[in-house]
């Protein structure tokens, strides 16, 4: 049996490259967002200020963006919940010569990258998209739907991307769901539906927490997705914090807003971690 000690040892040259290779550059950037922008020369030498954070609290444009983007991670995690629940039932408890396919159909779009995928939707979705172009020649519609640089076109989008993690997330947890418990149920006269509700949804509740939380904080960090469906006009999180610095060179604001995006990260997981602990406590 390995001791602590050993154990610690073991993971310690993995600890120092992810804190070499992702912590240290994140902290690099936490003094450049106390700093104030300075048009041409990016950076004002020697001024601290917190108005870089207050200008997210208080301004009215990145308020409704940091609205949008949590609404965003919100649909698209209970689209993905919705469609993925069904489909990863269907892979745990189907017929064994189903699983394989399956698992393959639902893991396929992820071995294509991810400006592919966008691209396809836009050739979807657009204006003279397929979509739109079938709902005018039955007659159905007379103008071409806007499903696209709105919020409709990033759920669709971003649905399709980030459903294949929440499907492999409630595989796992559907298939630890003891047979017997639910066959004790069935045996003392419960329904099926009764069974599902009462056993086997409470007991898949940690993969379906444990996909949610992945879904959310993926979706309200995507870029490529956001900024070919949503266009240059329909911000969201990581597209603003793009422009800043890229176009803007605002690296102060740019900063800012990714330390905010990132505590919006680790408040949703550390809220859920709260809830599933009392949820486990009235169990």
């Amino acid at each position: 049996m390995i001791a602590p000690r050993h154990g610690l040892m073991l993971l310690a040259p993995l600890a120092l490259v992810l804190a070499g290779f992702f912590l240290l550059p994140v902290l690099m950037m936490l003094p450049t967002s106390f700093r104030e922008y300075a048009p041409g020369t990016g950076i004002a030498p020697g001024i601290w200020t917190l108005e870089n954070y207050t200008r997210i609290v208080t301004d009215d444009y990145y308020r409704e963006v940091i609205w949008r983007t949590l609404g965003l991670g919100l649909f698209v995690t209970l689209a993905c919940l919705l469609l993925g629940y069904p489909l990863a039932f269907l892979i745990a408890r189907g017929p064994e010569r189903w699983r394989v396919p399956l698992i393959l159909l639902v893991i396929f779009p992820m071995m294509l990258n991810l400006v592919v995928r966008s691209f396809g939707w836009i050739a979807l979705l657009s204006n003279r998209g397929l979509v739109n172009n079938l709902l005018i020649q039955l007659g159905l519609i007379a103008t071409p739907l806007k499903l696209m640089f709105n919020l409709t076109g990033l759920m669709i989008g971003l649905t399709h991307i980030y459903l294949p993690f929440m499907v492999l997330m409630l595989v796992a947890a559907i298939r630890n769901v003891p047979r017997d418990v639910e066959a004790a149920a069935a045996t003392l006269g419960s329904s099926r539906l009764h069974v599902f509700a009462a056993v086997t949804l409470p007991l898949s509740a940690p993969g379906i927490l444990a996909g949610s939380i992945l879904v959310f904080v993926l979706t309200i960090s995507a870029l490529v997705t956001p900024r070919m469906l949503g266009g240059p006009t329909y911000k969201v999180m990581a597209t603003l914090i793009y422009d800043e610095y890229m176009q803007l060179l605002d690296w102060p604001s740019g900063s800012a807003l990714s330390f905010a995006l990132t505590a919006m990260a680790i408040g949703v997981i550390w809220l859920s971690s709260r809830l599933t602990k009392r949820w486990a406590g009235m169990a």
